[in-house]
């Protein structure tokens, strides 16, 4: 869960702060995840070493994305993120000697964090390692939303030509959110890595880029909050409807997620806001005659 809320995090500064447009959120999630699972593999199984060489990888991958794409909008961009993403995911099924293929990528030796906390399968290492990535994550986000670039962000997903006027390089800015979301992702890519000592294609996937963004409208964009309230109430509704049957959940999921976009404009966290607005009004008092 923590790790899919990072994931959240990440889509949320391109698709909820800046308003860029992407299905192929999950090609970033991915390579994060194989180039910690490879460097795992066949250089060092240090987990702090793969997940510096994951965020900078796809970094740079989404630095040289967004140079090439960000000049569209709409439609357009959706398809092209969505083309790289397959493109990827392709390469990756066809080169089973480097990642297994539909196999997927086995044989991950992770060290213990710092030499000396075992990643063992009760998962309390992968457990705070994950926390300790996502808060210091959460800080990263939080002061970028809120700084004058942040604010140029939202300025731009509202109106770009009338910044352009203004004299903000808008197609700059887009590419500098668009590398960071990108090296979010592939951050919390590498954490699923070394968590499960596993990779498959499914990290790539349409269904990951999906999944990742129907978190993220339940809980509500643009709002650094939504990631970690989206995550969290689809894995406990996904949990207790799969009680019920192996197929129920999607459904229920689906159900959600309509009711979400036709009556609550802000995700799940619209409800809070209304309470907090509801305890206002009621600790507020009377005014006389």
């Amino acid at each position: 869960m923590i790790i899919w809320i990072l994931f959240a995090l990440s889509l949320d500064l391109a698709l909820g702060y800046a308003g860029i447009i992407t299905l192929g959120h999950a090609a970033f999630f991915g390579m994060g995840a194989y180039t910690a699972g490879l460097l795992s593999v066949h250089v060092t199984g240090d987990p702090l070493l793969g997940a510096a060489a994951a965020t900078m990888l796809t970094a740079v991958v989404g630095l040289v994305t967004g140079i090439l794409i960000l000049h569209t909008g709409g439609v357009t961009l959706l398809m092209l993120t969505l083309a790289i993403a397959s493109m990827i995911f392709e390469y990756a099924n066809r080169a089973r000697d480097l990642t297994g293929g539909d196999d997927g990528l086995q044989g991950m030796e992770v060290d213990p964090m710092l030499g000396l906390f075992e990643f063992n399968i009760f998962g309390e290492t992968a457990y705070v390692y994950s926390l300790v990535a996502l808060f210091i994550w959460y800080l990263v986000a939080l002061r970028l939303v809120h700084s004058p670039f942040g604010r140029s962000l939202d300025g731009i997903r509202q109106n770009p030509r009338r910044m352009r006027s203004i004299g903000t390089p808008v197609w700059w800015r887009l590419v500098t959110i668009y590398t960071i979301s990108a090296a979010m992702a592939g951050s919390a890519g590498a954490l699923q890595a070394h968590a499960t000592r596993f990779v498959g294609l499914s990290v790539l996937g349409l269904l990951t880029s999906g999944i990742v963004a129907v978190m993220l409208v339940l809980g509500g964009t643009k709002r650094i909050y939504g990631a970690f309230l989206g995550a969290a109430f689809y894995y406990i509704v996904q949990d207790a409807a799969a009680k019920v049957s192996p197929f129920f959940w999607e459904m229920v999921i689906g159900i959600l997620l309509i009711c979400v976009v036709l009556f609550l404009e802000g995700g799940l966290m619209s409800i809070l806001d209304m309470a907090k607005a509801a305890v206002v009004r009621w600790r507020k008092p009377g005014k006389g005659p």
